[in-house]
């Protein structure tokens, strides 16, 4: 075995389980909390700065979260009925692929009643689900239109249920920063519960020298060899803070993010790289991500300057649901959450209450942590005296949002 091919390989092989690594632990913290596996929690307040279990959170609906084992048999998915109320349930196996997603788009308002079965579990009936891999993740949004909508929502949101076989206590998760030993076999278990599929049988070949489909075993590697490991993982990691959820290239001034996104295929190192800092995110089709680049290093915007987005008119984000514009303070590992701000407000869109356009119907939103005045401060959207990120999200987008006939207006400095 080469020197080079194992650098390669260990390379690989990080960025190809750093999902299934980051799915088990939001398992094992689920766990900790006292939730059960194949039982459905229902997070009954919006996310906060307090929130900081999944990068990248939003502040437009409720989540609830499952996480599932399909091993011991299936599992019964009750909807709500959710009238003209977005809600959706993505499905994601343990590769962080959303294999089906339930709800406003698919499903309808009327809600109803699934079977989702394991990858080997002979089912029949019109209302069956068939997951890739006996782990998945279950996760719920339903939209909140405001303060005076809340209790409203988690109605809708209650509606939602789940019920499954009693399933076993997985193994301690593993972090992304563990020595690669640690992280090896932590995969090389995770590969094993969740056989990877027959169309990544390439790259499972480059990552062979490993053994982790054959019994990994890091003693049997030399001091050298080791080194060559260590290298690849250095690598890894340097490589999976770049692209992010919605890549490196820019129109005026907005990322917007791969068709693969929330259904990877084999762009890996995208699947990777979203797992670390978009973990969860819809296929476009469902929700539309799009990030603004920032005039500071590495993206990000500063607090103490102040910034506008100018929607005219007839350019306001066409969505078949509802848009958003998130901020968020980054943290030095390339993840995003909500900075505490002296409105509360870590999000603005076609919701927000006390929104005001301008008497030609365009619409200007004031960014930054000093207040623009108080006859602006329904359109101002708080930011912490430092960097942050701004995030757009477009729920049911419109053909031409997603196929590229409408993109974004710039984010400005005033």
């Amino acid at each position: 075995m080469s020197g080079t091919d194992l650098k390669t390989a260990a390379m690989k092989a990080w960025l190809y389980g750093l999902p299934l690594i980051e799915i088990a632990t939001t398992r094992a913290r689920g766990l900790s909390f006292g939730q059960s596996l194949n039982t459905i929690a229902h997070v009954r307040k919006l996310a906060t700065p307090k929130h900081r279990a999944v990068t990248t959170p939003n502040n437009d609906t409720l989540y609830s979260s499952a996480q599932l084992d399909l091993s011991q048999g299936p599992v019964t998915l009750t909807l709500p009925q959710t009238g003209d109320r977005y809600f959706s349930l993505a499905l994601m196996d343990a590769y962080t692929n959303n294999f089906a997603i339930l709800g406003t788009r698919t499903t309808g308002p009327k809600g109803g009643t699934f079977t989702l079965v394991g990858p080997h579990e002979a089912a029949e009936g019109g209302h069956v689900v068939r997951a890739p891999t006996n782990h998945v993740w279950a996760l719920g949004r339903v939209v909140v239109y405001g303060p005076d909508d809340l209790e409203a929502a988690q109605q809708v949101q209650s509606g939602l249920a789940i019920q499954g076989p009693a399933a076993p206590t997985p193994p301690p998760a593993v972090k992304r920063s563990a020595s690669w030993q640690d992280y090896f076999t932590a995969l090389a278990d995770l590969m094993k519960a969740n056989p990877p599929p027959v169309t990544d049988r390439a790259l499972l070949e480059e990552i062979a020298p490993l053994g982790l489909e054959t019994g990994f075993d890091p003693a049997r590697f030399s001091a050298a060899e080791a080194a060559e490991i260590e290298a690849g993982l250095a690598e890894a990691r340097v490589a999976v803070r770049r692209g992010g959820l919605t890549g490196d290239h820019f129109i005026d001034g907005w990322s917007y993010p791969s068709a693969t996104l929330g259904d990877f295929g084999q762009n890996y190192h995208y699947r990777a790289s979203v797992a670390l800092g978009g973990l969860a995110a819809l296929p476009p089709v469902e929700a539309l991500y799009m990030r603004a680049r920032g005039d500071q290093p590495r993206g990000l915007y500063d607090g103490l300057k102040a910034y506008r987005l100018h929607f005219p008119a007839d350019r306001l984000p066409p969505v078949n649901s509802f848009w958003s514009l998130s901020l968020y303070e980054a943290t030095e590992d390339g993840q995003f959450f909500f900075a505490d701000n002296p409105l509360d407000r870590y999000a603005i869109g076609d919701r927000t209450e006390g929104l005001t356009y301008n008497e030609d119907g365009s619409l200007d939103i004031w960014i930054g942590s000093e207040s623009p005045g108080e006859d602006l401060q329904g359109n101002w959207l708080p930011a912490p005296a430092g960097p942050f990120a701004l995030f757009m999200r477009a729920y049911l987008p419109k053909p031409e949002l997603l196929d590229g006939a409408y993109r974004l207006p710039p984010v400005e400095a005033v």
